[in-house]
């Protein structure tokens, strides 16, 4: 995957297992959309971790998956995105806030500029 953007808003979460179905239905269906109409949000790309084997220094580790486990990467223009009035409204617009942001735990929030 390419990074065309100079920046990345990197959103880390863990969920509820109870509302885990709904989590991924409401970020894919209406979070994402919504925050894709915000001016300077290029893309978003979402990751779960999970378990993995890796070799390192002649060995092979397990290693657990990451907490948190949920991942949003977002390609975005520049800091003032962030702050801007667009997005300030689409993080407030559908079922988010009252549905699910409430399941959430474990949030970590990054900007990084891409060099």
């Amino acid at each position: 995957m390419a990074i065309e953007s100079r920046y990345l808003f990197i959103v880390s979460m863990d969920v509820d297992l109870d509302y885990e179905a709904l989590f991924n239905e409401v970020y894919d269906q209406e979070h994402i959309p919504f925050l894709m109409q915000v001016p300077g949000v290029r893309a978003v790309s979402r990751l779960k971790g999970e378990p993995f084997a890796v070799a390192i220094g002649g060995e092979v580790k397990q290693m657990d998956a990451p907490s948190p486990v949920y991942t949003a990467l977002y390609e975005i223009d520049g800091p003032a995105v962030l702050t801007s009035p667009e997005w300030s409204a689409a993080v407030e617009r559908g079922r988010w806030p009252r549905e699910v942001r409430g399941h959430t735990s474990n949030r970590r929030h990054a900007l990084m500029r891409v060099i």
